[in-house]
């Protein structure tokens, strides 16, 4: 009745929530286990992920991803809480490092490309907590605000595609974020 999972067939029993607005591209995930880490490392490579970001305790070694050329980024901050502004200003700087080319020059690759051409693989941060439900989401709900996204059209967005997203603290938090990139002024 029931089929034994062998290696070939092992899947995530939480699939990976893929995130992608305005060239910025994420994956949210729960948090890998020892044990697991190989099932992620095959998800991580399918979406191009670049850098992982874990927002709790280290539950895995980073040396496996390291190995696949993995940057791993220590966020951790409190379970159902908003982030402290260090870490904020870790995640912003982190989204400024992966995107910014890939973000200007988005649309320039949009028109030069040719159908023969392959894809050009775009990079992917992944993000976790234990459950991929508060603190993981939190940090991308930030990451489409500073992208223009209003803040509780950001919250929709992500809990259209992770159920369960964000709690009603994490939620007010969100709510009055205010965009730190929002020095677009120009006065001419």
């Amino acid at each position: 009745m029931y089929g034994r999972a062998t290696a070939n067939n092992r899947s995530l029993i939480n699939p990976p929530t893929y995130i992608e607005y305005n060239g910025l591209r994420f994956l949210i995930v729960d948090a890998p286990s020892s044990n697991n880490l190989p099932l992620y490392l095959k998800e991580f490579e399918r979406w191009n992920v670049t850098d992982v970001v874990r927002c709790c305790e280290a539950t895995y070694a980073k040396e496996p991803l390291a190995e696949k050329g993995i940057q791993v980024h220590d966020f951790v901050f409190m379970d159902g809480e908003a982030p402290p502004a260090p870490i904020v200003d870790a995640w912003l700087q982190l989204i400024e490092q992966r995107f910014k080319n890939n973000h200007d020059a988005e649309h320039v690759e949009e028109e030069k490309s040719d159908d023969n051409d392959s894809e050009r693989k775009l990079p992917c941060i992944a993000t976790h907590c234990v459950a991929g439900l508060g603190r993981a989401p939190v940090l991308v709900a930030i990451a489409l605000i500073e992208d223009g996204m209003p803040a509780l059209d950001a919250v929709a967005y992500i809990r259209e595609r992770r159920r369960g997203a964000i709690n009603k603290k994490q939620l007010r938090y969100v709510e009055t974020y205010k965009p730190r990139s929002q020095s677009k002024c120009i006065i001419s």
